[in-house]
């Protein structure tokens, strides 16, 4: 074990330190109590879910009662040993407490009568300190890890695409314009966006090392506020040369599957927070719903479905209609009852980069469907026929010339090639149960928000 002088985090201390040795720990006050025998303090530092028990002398308790109220910085030295009361096995008695950061409990703005995560979106920059939110973004930590573990292992290759780019992946021209000085066209020579997909530029290196995938930030200029959407958020966009709409789907459910459940696995303990405070069983049943194999129907299929339901749904169902947020969670949450990917969407309803099926009607396309959240993921076989992509390009009115590129790598070694796209976040919701995107992004980025 580390001396004395060394602090030890929480998370190790409670997992794995002997009653009777010296420790070290530092942390915040996450409540206090005082009395005139004996005084505690709560403490926690980021490393886990769980506080550690520190035990204060009548003197220092009564000396220093002011100092440690919530919130406040402390270093903490003394010894571990078995604990008196019963919530706890094993807590710190203190031979000093040293404030490294004073509080100050009358002002400081988390309190239990004000804790919304509507309230605490407003303080951003405080609110990883309560319970929700140190899970939260511990998990968030964890899922990167075990998705960048996938592919690692799996010998797929980590590619950094552009975050400014001149081409609309989606073509749908929700971007974000960069602009230097008053000339629009001055520092790129060409109008500049902020990506919204990094998918066009990760297919460059899928025709040269086969397995690639980019991981990193999009945006979209959509004046939304709804829970699912948010101005700045993370893809995770694996791309595979030499493969087909199926060789998609199968990467697709078992990435979900592996990625699910590893994660939960590395994350018990936050995984029981959320099962108990945020949704009830939520981890139960995201691990229910990945050990089946996932469902799939084609998009007439689905709505036929949505029709033969009889329910009155907001938004029009039937064949050509396009599938939104409700006819989703209905497929998963009530009629397949865990995850469905939907394939061939109507040509006009996907990204002109689909691979245009032989019926001319539409695209080699998929979406994976999740209960309580809907689309998690988005999927295609692209379209390697340099004709074919030429009169996509014209159908969705797009110009040749900043595509020119795209085009090229069709005329060189083209391959049957595909990928998806995961929301990043999405997946966190289906995970932990929270309900809005802007609760699982550190710094949330939407309409009338570019500050904390």
């Amino acid at each position: 074990m580390a001396g004395v002088d060394r602090r030890i985090p929480i998370q190790t201390l409670l997992a794995t330190a002997e009653p009777g040795n010296p420790v070290t720990v530092t942390g915040w006050v996450k409540t206090s109590r005082f009395s005139k025998n004996v005084s505690f303090l709560h403490l926690y530092d980021g490393s886990g879910p769980k506080t550690v028990q520190v035990v204060l002398s009548k003197e220092t308790g009564l000396e220093m009662q002011s100092e440690l109220g919530q919130g406040t910085s402390v270093k903490v030295v003394g010894a571990w040993v078995e604990s008196r009361g019963g919530k706890q096995a094993v807590e710190i008695k203190a031979d000093t407490v040293e404030v490294v950061g004073a509080g100050n409990p009358t002002e400081y703005p988390i309190q239990k009568k004000r804790t919304s995560f509507e309230f605490l979106r407003t303080i951003a920059h405080l609110r990883p300190r309560t319970n929700t939110f140190q899970s939260v973004f511990r998990v968030r930590n964890a899922l990167a890890w075990q998705i960048h573990s996938y592919f690692q292992e799996r010998g797929f290759l980590w590619i950094h695409t552009p975050i400014i780019t001149a081409s609309d992946a989606e073509g749908a021209g929700e971007m974000f314009r960069v602009q230097v000085g008053d000339d629009k066209e001055g520092f790129f020579g060409k109008e500049a966006f902020l990506t919204v997909s990094g998918q066009l530029a990760v297919e460059n290196f899928a025709q040269a090392f086969t397995d690639v995938y980019t991981f990193g930030p999009t945006f979209r200029a959509e004046n939304s506020n709804t829970a699912r959407h948010a101005a700045e958020f993370w893809m995770i966009e694996p791309e595979i040369a030499f493969g087909d709409l199926d060789d998609v789907m199968a990467l697709a459910e078992d990435f979900i599957r592996v990625v699910a459940t590893k994660t939960i696995e590395q994350c018990r303990d936050d995984f029981d927070f959320f099962d108990l405070r945020i949704e009830k069983d939520v981890s139960k049943n995201v691990l229910a719903a990945v050990e089946k194999p996932f469902a799939r129907i084609t998009h007439d299929e689905a709505q036929d479905l949505l029709v033969a339901s009889g329910r009155k749904f907001e938004h029009k169902v039937g064949r050509g209609e396009a599938l939104q947020t409700e006819h989703e969670r209905y497929l998963a949450e009530e009629h397949f009852k865990g995850p469905v990917f939907v394939t061939d969407y109507p040509r006009e309803q996907k990204a002109f980069y689909m691979r245009v099926n032989d019926d001319e009607r539409t695209v080699a396309a998929t979406d994976l469907l999740v209960p309580r959240i809907g689309e998690i993921l988005g999927g295609s076989q692209r379209e390697e026929r340099p004709d074919v992509l030429d009169e996509q390009l014209k159908r969705f009115d797009l110009p040749e010339a900043p595509y020119w590129w795209y085009r090229d790598l069709r005329r060189f070694g083209t391959t049957p090639h595909g990928g998806f796209g995961l929301g990043f976040e999405r997946m966190l919701m289906w995970l932990t149960g929270m309900q809005n995107i802007r609760d699982v992004i550190p710094f949330p980025r939407a309409p009338g928000q570019a500050d904390f």
